[in-house]
């Protein structure tokens, strides 16, 4: 369903921009006649289509994952189509041209954004991956040989980490530090982080 939903969303996007493009380039070209004509015949498309431009994007907006450090951008592009509604409609309602000019910049602009967004929130997306995929190479490079990669070998007396019940602090000391056999690891601060989230969060409880 959101694949179809964000299909449609793009569909009345472009079709919206189509308009848009249009009417300015009337309204700039002094064809106030034909302007005239051209929004009266659209009247009706271009009010599906914006409604389904507005249905659409809340409910993507909705299915988002907030918290990212890009999601600025994405605010910054829901105010630009925020602001260039009114003035769109005070520019062609007055014949104002740089009216007019202005909400079909902050339109085209905010789609811009959106895409720098999205390629960014990707970006962020494979960096994520990447970073789980370097913790368990640093957790069974440095201590799968005695907890196993499962956590539960238990050699040499190693503690089960698949029942351990410290938090991700608590993990880290004991990388950084050691405790009982376990002698401390040479793993820099950063590195003991990133094994002890993925003790917490791949093999605790597992």
């Amino acid at each position: 369903m959101n694949t179809g939903i964000l299909h449609l969303h793009y569909l009345v996007v472009t079709l919206f921009l189509l308009i848009y493009v249009i009417k300015t380039i009337l309204l700039l070209s002094n064809k106030n006649d034909l302007l005239g004509k051209f929004s009266k015949k659209i009247k009706v498309p271009e009010m599906i289509i914006s409604t389904l431009f507005l249905l659409t994007g809340v409910f993507l907006l909705t299915k988002l994952p907030f918290g990212g450090k890009y999601d600025y951008l994405l605010w910054i592009k829901l105010s630009m189509v925020a602001i260039s509604i009114p003035v769109a409609i005070i520019g062609f309602k007055k014949s104002n041209k740089a009216l007019a000019a202005l909400s079909l910049l902050l339109i085209t602009g905010s789609f811009g954004l959106a895409e720098v967004y999205h390629k960014r929130k990707g970006i962020a997306k494979v960096n994520t991956e990447m970073a789980a995929n370097d913790a368990k190479s640093i957790y069974e490079t440095n201590c799968a040989s005695c907890h196993g990669t499962d956590g539960k070998l238990g050699l040499a007396g190693a503690k089960d980490l698949s029942a351990t019940l410290l938090d991700n602090a608590a993990i880290k000391d004991v990388i950084k530090n050691g405790k009982g056999l376990m002698p401390a690891s040479q793993l820099d601060d950063e590195k003991a982080s990133i094994v002890a989230e993925y003790v917490s969060t791949q093999i605790k409880g597992h």
